[in-house]
């Protein structure tokens, strides 16, 4: 089943769904995706707070940014884009397993959209506090080619390189992004400042620290 929503569709579009398609032709309200089991979401704009908080699954595709508190407490295997930012708190307590072994992962690239069609960078990839706070599994990459995102805003979290295992883990999804946008891998994601850079030199992974580590 696909389901094409326009207009204002109103909060918790695509909560609990189980396997069907559903395209938002705009902005989404807040608690969209809340506990969502299977399937495919894609936002063509913004979305609001709560976004797909405890969801457990699904291919999720996001235009532009997400509000705070996104895909809290979320657990299996959610694989989502985000082609903006968010406010605060991704992924607090996310509970997603191992992303090489079936787990859920989050991609953050921090970019707004032009009204010529092209894609420029945001000032900060994530401007917030708290991202990945707590998470026990699953991970985020996200594109910082600046490196301005800190261990200052993690909690519980760790940054590290990213690595040849991870590109191509995430390259399936951005290649659909692609699809979706038209946010092209090699000349917007790929490309800073007017050169092509390997994928370790743009994104950063984020994973969880062991509950030992923090002790």
């Amino acid at each position: 089943m696909k389901i094409d929503c326009y207009g204002d569709v109103g909060d918790y579009v695509a909560s609990g769904i189980d396997g069907c398609e559903i395209n938002v032709h705009g902005a989404a309200q807040d608690q969209a995706a809340q506990i969502l089991k299977y399937g495919k979401l894609v936002i063509h704009g913004d979305v609001g707070q709560a976004f797909m908080y405890a969801a457990k699954g699904g291919d999720v595709y996001v235009l532009g940014n997400a509000a705070g508190r996104p895909l809290i407490n979320a657990v299996g295997r959610p694989r989502v884009v985000i082609n903006g930012t968010c406010l605060d708190y991704l992924a607090e307590s996310f509970m997603a397993g191992d992303p090489h072994n079936g787990g859920g992962f989050v991609v953050l690239n921090g970019l707004n959209p032009t009204t010529d069609g092209r894609f420029i960078e945001q000032e900060f990839p994530y401007p917030g506090s708290n991202l990945f706070s707590l998470a026990s599994g699953g991970a985020i990459f996200i594109r910082d080619p600046y490196r301005k995102v800190s261990s200052d805003q993690l909690n519980g979290g760790r940054l590290a390189d990213l690595t040849a295992k991870d590109w191509e883990l995430i390259l399936p999804l951005l290649e659909k992004n692609e699809e979706l946008f038209g946010i092209s891998v090699k000349q917007e994601l790929l490309t800073v400042r007017g050169k092509y850079l390997r994928p370790r030199e743009v994104y950063r992974k984020i994973e969880p620290t062991s509950l030992q580590e923090l002790a």
